[in-house]
């Protein structure tokens, strides 16, 4: 069928933490979105899909491929971006993009400056290709770094925490190159950010503690809780009650309750999203844990 097949996936490091516990996926070509809080093994899962380090057991196959047997395979059509991107003193982001490019098989010159010169481009960063890369600010070298992993045209890019230190503009720019990219490539989203997976992922899975608790659309996994959520803002001094979730609100605590009645008088309905998905699976899985 072609895209990325995940069975087993198991993965405990020295320290006796199980970073993946049997995970399973099915990615066909498109935006899918990995959602879980810090430590719930989204980075494992990244590096050990990148090929950077091996899984106990389980297997990996990209386009009906087995990418454990042939890692070179996977090399030739992947892209990453981590969570931190490295720079080299005294190389311009040009100097840089080129010599990663001819790393990919762009041993053309001519096509393969016009490629970093649109990468460049892409990334907003077509004024500062001449600017040593170890000078950047943090945004410009997340943008960099995006540069980075779509060389060669990616049939697999897998990117961790992209929008970590870029503005709202930079954000929304490098959602369009996702969404591009995502048109002819499998295109996974690794992130804590709920807004991010819910602008533009079609499906996605929710990990925490290594496993795959929920996985599905964003409106489908919304759907069971329509109806069964209900809020409040709760004064501050006032105690606060069993929620969901909570968060800041300008008069106190903006409360979210699941509850198949109304808790009390000052509650309305609230309409299920993908933040309230999210925080139901954590909750189930503590619960499973417990």
């Amino acid at each position: 069928m072609g895209g990325l097949i995940v069975r087993g996936l198991t993965k405990t490091y020295w320290n006796g933490k199980r970073a993946l516990d049997g995970v399973d996926l099915q990615v066909g070509p498109g935006l899918y979105g990995l959602l879980g809080p810090n430590g719930a093994g989204k980075s494992t899962l990244m590096r050990t899909l990148a090929m950077l380090q091996a899984p106990d057991t389980g297997t990996i196959s990209l386009d009906d491929v087995d990418v454990l047997r042939n890692p070179d395979f996977l090399r030739q059509r992947l892209g990453y971006l981590p969570q931190q991107v490295g720079a080299y003193p005294g190389v311009t982001a040009r100097d840089l993009l080129s010599r990663f490019a001819w790393l990919k098989g762009r041993t053309n010159p001519q096509e393969r400056a016009g490629e970093v010169d649109r990468l460049l481009e892409r990334v907003n960063l077509e004024d500062a290709g001449a600017q040593e890369v170890a000078t950047y600010s943090g945004g410009m070298m997340r943008r960099f770094g995006i540069a980075l992993a779509l060389l060669g045209a990616p049939r697999l890019l897998i990117v961790d925490e992209p929008t970590a230190g870029l503005d709202p503009a930079e954000r929304n720019r490098f959602h369009r190159v996702l969404a591009d990219v995502a048109a002819g490539a499998v295109v996974l989203l690794s992130t804590h950010i709920v807004e991010d997976i819910e602008n533009l992922c079609t499906r996605l899975a929710v990990l925490a503690n290594g496993r795959i608790v929920a996985e599905g659309t964003p409106d489908g996994l919304a759907q069971p809780l329509q109806g069964s959520l209900w809020t409040r803002v709760v004064p501050r001094g006032e105690d606060l009650p069993v929620a969901l979730h909570m968060k800041a609100a300008p008069a106190g605590t903006r409360v979210i309750v699941e509850s198949d009645t109304s808790p009390g008088p000052a509650y309305v309905p609230h309409m299920a999203c993908l933040e309230d998905v999210y925080y139901r699976a954590l909750e189930l899985d503590q619960a499973e844990s417990a």
